[in-house]
């Protein structure tokens, strides 16, 4: 990606959106957000995706569009009225968005998706060419997924980041996780034999930057660890990056009980996600074990 490029990135304030405009701006790149509110600079430029405002001439000159958008599945127990608001939070802005690259001749949207578009997969290793799952999360990366379509169908090219859970410094699961786990209170949930697909914060932006600028790279890619691993090599891992025991369990019941639907889609149910796609393009992970990538995520707070 050239010096000069310019990139257009919607979501900017979360995790993954603020960790990738530092890395963009730190080679000079110029980052435009495309922001909810009035814009207070010459980088931001204001849309509001709820009622599909949004001037696609503000993307002239852009070289990639970013689309980061969407509430966390795991913010809440689920109800009806919150799991419309997940849908609504990333199937309305990327539909204005990618209308947005079509008008406006964009070339590239690298946008968000997720590992749940294959459901619960057990065991079963799955690359990109696997086919969707049947529960509410495959349904909605199914449609999150689809309303890009404007942007593929004008030419653009469309990356579609299916992302595991990522592992952060701050921020994020572990953000939750840190504190239980310093008291000695890691605990493996269910039987533990649920695959848990990762990547480090830091791999899961240098991926998004080698989207954008290998033309190569189109269609779903597994933005993924190479090396997913079940709940209870999770547990033990964190535990040992921690210094800390994980003797306890939490039961499926009691885990139903607390959270819900959530439950059985997001915390007893996982995906063995491989990222086939990147690796074929090319792309050097920096941490290759659950191990790595924690040793990277709490190095930060002198665990």
């Amino acid at each position: 990606m050239p010096s000069d490029s310019v990139v257009a990135i919607a979501g900017s304030s979360g995790l993954i959106g603020t960790a990738l405009v530092y890395a963009l701006r730190a080679t000079d790149r110029r980052v435009i957000r495309i922001v909810r509110r009035a814009p207070s600079n010459s980088d931001e430029v204001f849309w509001n995706p709820d009622t599909g405002e949004f001037d696609a001439a503000a993307l002239d000159g852009v070289d990639a569009v970013v689309n980061l958008c969407g509430v966390n599945v795991g913010q809440k127990r689920w109800s009806g009225a919150f799991k419309q608001s997940l849908r609504d939070s990333r199937i309305g802005p990327t539909e204005v968005l990618a209308n947005a690259v079509a008008e406006a001749g964009v070339p590239v949207l690298i946008n968000a998706s997720a590992v749940g578009f294959y459901g619960d997969t057990g065991s079963a290793p799955v690359d990109e060419t696997a086919r969707p799952g049947h529960n509410f999360l495959a349904r909605l990366a199914i449609d999150w997924e689809a309303a890009t379509t404007a942007a593929s169908d004008a030419g653009a090219r469309v990356v579609l980041a299916r992302t595991g859970l990522v592992m952060a410094p701050s921020g994020g699961m572990l953000s939750r996780l840190r504190p239980l786990f310093s008291l000695g209170l890691g605990a493996r949930l269910g039987n533990g034999r649920q695959y848990l697909s990762w990547i480090s914060l830091e791999d899961q932006v240098r991926a998004l930057l080698f989207a954008i600028s290998h033309d190569d790279l189109s269609g779903p890619v597994n933005v993924t660890g190479p090396a997913p691993v079940t709940n209870a090599e999770f547990t033990a891992a964190l535990g040992r990056s921690l210094n800390r025991p994980t003797p306890l369990v939490v039961p499926g019941f009691a885990l139903r009980t607390i959270l819900g639907e959530f439950a059985d889609e997001g915390v007893l149910g996982g995906q063995r996600a491989i990222p086939a796609a990147l690796e074929r393009a090319g792309f050097q992970f920096h941490h290759h074990t659950i191990g790595e990538a924690l040793a990277f995520a709490t190095a930060a707070h002198g665990e």
